[in-house]
């Protein structure tokens, strides 16, 4: 399949080109019925290339549009212009491939009222399309997309990509309204909507009023995964991973979340002086001791380094459990149950890693078996340390 993705340098299709590109690669084997042979990637400066492109492609992503013109009337020649050059120079070669139009949710209503230049220009494109099918028999797929979330220019059209902007590089921005919702969708779900394009599974919406007499059939298309967020809510996770090498708290980001595609999105933004930031060394003349990161919901993660011959712990726990985990070195890993008195041994080496789980009510000490050589153990725990409630007992094994 050679596939033309039109506004190809811009954030989605910039994006969309790369993924192809691991799809094509075979980099990326997830959807292993998309087979792809060439990519056409056009974008302004190109105009001498659509020709071949259109006669050649058979699949079209068109991602060109004009979001933010000089003057209002660039809407229409950008957006509704290029669609009817890209649409007419398939025609030209009798080219029946599959053509994909990116619009907006400002199509909508507001576009029939004409209260915005921009949704009717996009509204004009979606008319034009639709014709081009009844007229060629060629199947197109119309998305009204909401606002899309990914790295793109700031203080263009993403207040996201903005914040994320700001924070990341200590900018000052301005929230008029913490309660204003957006729905957002996040670049890496509309990729993956794009592949479901790919292999016909397209997903069909219907709106309803105005709208559901000429959407009857379900014409328009959509990508299922969207966030709908307020403006406080955004900026106050941002607070949260800018504070994060300081606290080293990691908020709570489970898979599909919100909070975890705008942590990606934020990184994307750092400078790159700030991709290191210095971690606390606890340091004695036993080693070291330093934490890592704490979590919302499941404790904290430390690497400790103990010097050759030393011994660490010697203590016990009413509720807190630990994992021990050996990276470098040659170690003993003792425990005793402080009811019973049954003792248990590991020796553990970072030639063999393995996890040793520190029970509650169980006593326990690890020890540098090395006369040379550093012991390096990775330490999570169920908690993060409160000094107030320590929930640690000297006892020797």
């Amino acid at each position: 399949m050679k596939i033309l993705v039109t506004g190809a340098r811009g954030m989605v299709g910039t994006a969309l080109c790369n993924n192809l590109k691991n799809i094509r690669d075979g980099k990326n084997k997830i959807r292993p019925n998309i087979r792809i042979d060439e990519i056409y990637e056009y974008d302004l400066g190109d105009e001498s290339k659509i020709d071949e492109y259109c006669q050649n492609a058979d699949f079209v992503f068109n991602f060109a549009g004009v979001n933010r013109p000089q003057n209002n009337d660039e809407f229409m020649s950008g957006n509704f212009g290029f669609a009817s050059t890209l649409l007419e120079t398939l025609k030209k070669y009798n080219n029946k491939a599959t053509v994909m139009l990116s619009s907006s949710i400002q199509a909508t209503l507001i576009g029939r009222y004409g209260t915005s230049d921009y949704g009717k220009s996009k509204l004009a494109g979606e008319d034009l399309f639709f014709d081009y099918a009844s007229d060629t028999g060629v199947k197109v797929a119309v998305y009204r997309f909401p606002n899309l979330m990914g790295h793109s220019r700031p203080k263009y059209n993403s207040a996201v990509s903005t914040f994320c902007w700001a924070v990341a590089n200590d900018e000052e921005f301005t929230v008029n309204d913490r309660s204003t919702e957006l729905e957002l969708l996040y670049i890496d779900d509309l990729i993956e909507g794009m592949y479901d394009l790919l292999e016909e599974k397209e997903h069909h919406c219907h709106y309803e009023g105005v709208e559901a007499v000429e959407d009857i059939n379900g014409r328009y298309c959509y990508v299922p995964v969207t966030h709908k967020v307020t403006l406080g809510e955004i900026v106050d996770l941002l607070a949260e991973f800018k504070a994060q090498p300081s606290t080293l708290l990691m908020p709570k980001m489970p898979d599909g979340s919100f909070a975890k595609k705008l942590y990606s999105l934020y990184l994307s933004y750092l400078p790159t002086d700030k991709f290191k930031y210095a971690l606390k060394m606890n340091i004695d003349d036993r080693g070291s001791f330093t934490e890592l990161v704490h979590t919302a919901d499941c404790g904290q993660v430390s690497i400790n380094i103990s010097k050759p011959g030393i011994t660490k712990g010697q203590h016990w726990h009413n509720s807190k459990w630990e994992l021990f985990i050996v990276v470098a070195g040659h170690g003993l890993i003792q425990e005793r149950n402080i009811n019973t008195g049954e003792t248990v041994e590991f020796e553990v080496s970072g030639e063999k890693i393995e996890a040793v789980h520190m029970i509650p009510g169980w006593t326990h000490n690890i020890i540098n078996l090395s006369d040379t050589e550093n012991l390096v153990t990775v330490m999570t725990c169920n908690e993060i340390f409160n000094p107030y409630k320590p929930d640690t007992f000297f006892e020797k094994v």
